[in-house]
């Protein structure tokens, strides 16, 4: 079914479509992100049961030549330290090498300490253009921003060889380490307020109500299920997003993390103390004893330059009073893109 105000207010609001039977436009179907199941990963409480877990995901794909977007962060960094010496691993580096400059040279620290051959992906405007169709047109939908660069990473492994990326996004939404969502206890308002990503209302001429979505996690009056919608809405955008970007390029991948799940409760104490992520905290010293721990950073993309001098959008599906100025680089990256899957896909839309 066709419902493009939907769509579009879905997407804005939550990088993602969260009605499966509702696409953007006529002839082209929306991917399908289907999760695996908790009853197929393993239990684990600490670092050493989760060290051992992802030793036997390994196993599984020994038989591939196996690729590792490499950050500098904890999360693949501990992937490293389970890739075979020599295998190939992958940084984006953008603006000639001057952008998080320093997660480059720790992604360098970690590849050099496990004997792994580190490509720098230089990514710019050009190549993000350039990638963007194929991700959108695969996805059936406008994007998130790293989707293009991921795809463009896996282009050049296949390149390279290699039969299988790994990655290493689940240890965020395993472990608790989006820890602003998990900060404190939120009102329903409250949460709202900071999880949505850009208010339909505020860009769009036909917004549609998508409070749905939050409304499945509500308790009582004016309390919310912040856990639930953590490891349901907002970890379900994530890994769609990968995936869109690894099947874009035919390049099967795994995410160890995502084969994991814990035995007990988050402390959400602990997490709120300053150590989020803690059993991963735990592992990475095993792996990397006289290595500080990285602080946490998102994938780099510059989307701030990018859309330093950005107008906003010019389509009639938008509105003409937008105040492009109250938007982060992120926010107009996804009103941009939205405008431009329409002009791809939807060309003659009213």
């Amino acid at each position: 079914m066709v419902d493009k105000d939907y769509c579009l207010s879905s997407f804005l609001a939550f990088r993602h479509v969260f009605n499966d039977e509702k696409d953007f436009v006529d002839g082209l179907k929306r991917q399908k992100y289907v999760p695996i199941q908790n009853e197929a990963k393993t239990f684990v409480s600490n670092a050493v049961e989760t060290d051992r877990a992802i030793k036997n995901v390994f196993r599984l794909v020994r038989n591939e030549k196996l690729g590792l977007l490499l950050s500098g962060g904890m999360d693949s960094a501990i992937l490293a330290s389970y890739m075979p010496e020599g295998a190939d691993a992958y940084t984006f580096r953008f603006l000639g090498g001057e952008f998080q400059k320093e997660e480059l040279e720790r992604a360098n620290q970690f590849a050099e300490y496990y004997r792994l051959n580190l490509h720098h992906i230089e990514i710019n405007w050009d190549i993000v253009e350039r990638s963007l169709p194929v991700v959108m047109k695969h996805k059936g939908a406008p994007v998130h921003s790293i989707e293009p660069q991921v795809y463009y990473a896996a282009q050049q492994a296949k390149r390279d060889g290699v039969t299988m990326m790994v990655i290493g996004d689940g240890a965020d939404y395993v472990f608790g380490g989006m820890d602003g969502l998990l900060s404190r206890d939120w009102t329903f308002d409250q949460f709202v307020k900071r999880s949505i990503y850009v208010d339909p209302k505020e860009v769009l001429v036909h917004p549609v109500d998508v409070m749905d979505v939050y409304e499945r996690y509500r308790i009582g009056g004016n309390s919310i299920d912040y856990l639930g919608f953590y490891n349901g809405p907002i970890t379900d955008e994530s890994y769609a997003s990968y995936e869109n970007a690894f099947e874009s390029a035919e390049m099967p991948f795994i995410d160890p993390y995502d084969h994991l799940r814990l035995s007990c409760p988050l402390d959400i104490d602990r997490i709120r103390n300053g150590e989020s992520k803690y059993v991963i905290r735990e592992l990475f010293g095993m792996k990397y004893s006289h290595f500080p721990v990285p602080q946490k950073n998102p994938m780099p993309r510059p989307v701030d330059k990018y859309f330093a001098s950005w107008k906003g959008p010019s389509r009639p599906e938008f509105r003409r009073d937008i105040p492009m100025d109250r938007f982060s680089g992120n926010q107009k990256w996804l009103i941009w893109c939205a405008e431009r899957f329409l002009d791809m896909f939807a060309k003659d839309a009213e």
